[in-house]
């Protein structure tokens, strides 16, 4: 899901000594920002594609999905695709998800996010045989 036009994104050293580049990839800010939004009480699961449902299927974790990054002149913005549980509220959940994607992103990669914005696509609900 990650924008193919920029292949990295280019970080800026903390210290004051200029060692060389620091460039991450925008799979690796996917995964940051999908396990942090999945860490959210309410968040059911990430929203994947396709593809990402087979290869779970097959046994493989797939850690970034639901999670779309774009580096635009203005800053990184980055969209979370997800599915909350029944009963929560979305505002407060979706508000959570935003400040502990963008502190996670912060304190991993030192980058300023933009935007963090949050697509609930679908409610989770209890089993079937918890509701019967």
């Amino acid at each position: 899901m990650a924008e193919k036009t920029i292949p990295y994104v280019k970080m800026k050293p903390t210290n004051k000594q200029d060692l060389g580049n620091i460039e991450v990839a925008p799979e690796v800010l996917e995964i940051i920002a999908s396990i942090a939004a999945s860490d959210i009480e309410g968040v059911a699961s990430m929203r994947g594609n396709f593809a990402s449902g087979v290869v779970e299927r097959l046994g493989k974790k797939v850690h970034g999905k639901g999670v779309k990054t774009e580096l635009a002149a203005d800053g990184l913005m980055i969209d979370v695709y997800c599915v909350i549980n029944y009963g929560v509220s979305i505002p407060q959940t979706a508000q959570k998800i935003q400040e502990q994607v963008r502190q996670t992103l912060e304190n991993m990669t030192s980058l300023q996010t933009q935007e963090v914005n949050v697509h609930i696509t679908g409610i989770q609900f209890e089993s079937q045989q918890n509701i019967d």
